[in-house]
């Protein structure tokens, strides 16, 4: 069998593989490298968080140079840091204790800090440094990649409602025709909803927990009952831009990654909304796309612009959403003080990631491409008289007309009618004159509501 080195092209996860420049941004976070980085971050700052707490005389205050020495620890921490951490685990067998031996190691070059290595993982259980490194990589991700990405699309939803605000547009509700919008104002309702579910994803707190093994700090109180341990957890967790969680058995009950999962779904699932309305657009010809010099469509058919940005979306939004629900429902659950199905599935986090940030990228890429045509959908429209037979029954009813929905009813259901055929039914209505010019003057690409402000207004 032929060797192969390890590459894009080698990977079995496309996100690592054939996207791997879409998930560049995220392998500071999900990559193993970070996960073993952000648990040095964790170690480190307890480490220095314990350090000069009156109650515990035998921890002093670190001198400058000690807490210099351990920034420099974490600003220089490199692949090959990690690397020399898994290959103490390789004899460990565990990856916490493995951080543990490395810093003692690392330790060993300060004559200060060596003299302190008993306090490393103090008290700890590793879900307290693992529940803690979860909780700021996913943080950090969501603040450094997605939020920015789903800014992005809102800009660019933004514009395309804004440029296209007064475009009219025959609406179709169960698939028939219905009262015309605008292409601007359709646009900007995905924006609107997209815009409350990103703001939810924003809002999010973010829990952790350090409370030992079974979230009674049993092995604080016992090497020392006179500390605040709760508070001193408290603090400590809030240091790290966390909230403190206090109710947890060995591990944070993950509730709070449920909701972030369930919000991104969400986002998700409008996003696939969106992209399965604007590839219809593009089939009935409401929509082209810009072509790209060089790009094929189809190996057999030369005429192709195919709308694959926004089926590529679809494809990526469908696997992203299956593993944050699978990663929702199992996540909360867990036997008795804890069991270890959730560590495996959490390692699944950055794949689910991966997946949210191709579907963005290929969301945009496929919105800058796209190009309206009036021309066609002014036809639509001028094909559609009957949608004005809601405003004709509704002035009707105002004024007082006998059966006014049976009259257009009868007239327009199942019939196609023309402006000739509508006009000549108003004509013979008894209502106001005033009412009568103002329903003669209507058509159908005049019978838009608010839709054009509406749109204009869509990033206020």
């Amino acid at each position: 069998m032929t060797i192969m080195e390890f590459s894009p092209l080698t990977t079995i996860s496309a996100v690592d593989g054939r996207y791997a420049a879409h998930t560049e941004s995220l392998r500071a976070f999900f990559s193993e490298y970070g996960l073993i980085r952000y648990r040095v971050i964790v170690e480190l700052r307890w480490f220095q968080a314990l350090a000069g707490q009156p109650e515990m005389p035998e921890f002093p205050a670190l001198s400058q140079q000690a807490n210099q020495y351990i920034e420099d620890l974490l600003e220089q921490f490199s692949t090959q840091d990690a690397s020399r951490i898994k290959e103490i685990e390789a004899v460990t067998n565990h990856d916490v204790k493995a951080v543990e031996y490395y810093l003692n190691e690392q330790f060993e070059e300060s004559e200060e800090l060596a003299a302190l290595t008993g306090f490393i993982h103090f008290a700890c259980t590793s879900e307290d440094i693992n529940n803690l490194a979860y909780a700021m990589l996913i943080r950090d991700a969501r603040d450094s990649v997605m939020i920015p990405v789903y800014a992005q699309i809102d800009n660019a939803l933004n514009d395309l409602a804004s440029e296209h605000a007064s475009v009219p547009m025959l609406s179709r509700t169960h698939g028939q025709t219905a009262s015309p919008t605008t292409l601007g104002k359709e646009i900007a309702n995905f924006a609107a909803r997209l815009r409350r579910q990103s703001e939810q994803i924003c809002d999010q707190a973010t829990l952790g927990k350090f409370n030992g093994a079974v979230g009674n700090f049993n092995a604080h109180i016992c090497a020392n009952p006179d500390m605040d341990w709760p508070q001193v957890a408290r603090k400590f967790v809030g240091s790290l831009g966390l909230e403190f969680n206090a109710y947890t058995t060995q591990i944070e009950p993950h509730d709070w990654l449920a909701e972030l999962f369930h919000a991104m779904s969400r986002y998700h699932n409008i996003m696939l909304d969106m992209c399965r309305d604007l590839w219809g657009y593009i089939s009935i010809g409401y929509f082209g796309q810009k072509t790209v010099e060089g790009e094929v469509g189809s190996s057999t058919m030369p005429h192709k612009v195919n709308p694959i940005d926004f089926e590529n979306a679809e494809g990526n939004l469908g696997t992203a959403n299956a593993l944050f629900m699978q990663l929702s429902e199992k996540l909360a659950v867990s036997r008795w003080q804890r069991d270890l199905s959730d560590s495996t599935a959490l390692r699944t986090t950055g794949t689910a990631f991966g997946h949210s940030i191709i579907a963005c990228n290929s969301l945009l890429k496929g919105l800058s491409r796209l190009e309206a045509n009036p021309e066609n959908i002014a036809r639509d429209l001028d094909q559609a008289w009957e949608v004005l037979a809601e405003p004709v029954q509704t002035v009707m009813r105002r004024y007082g007309i006998e059966n006014p929905y049976e009259q257009l009813k009868a007239l327009t259901r199942g019939k196609a009618i023309t402006r000739e055929t509508l006009q000549e039914f108003i004509a013979g209505l008894e209502i106001p004159a005033e009412a009568k010019s103002r329903l003669l003057e209507l058509e159908p690409s005049t019978y838009i509501g608010n839709a054009a402000d509406m749109a204009r207004s869509s990033g206020d």
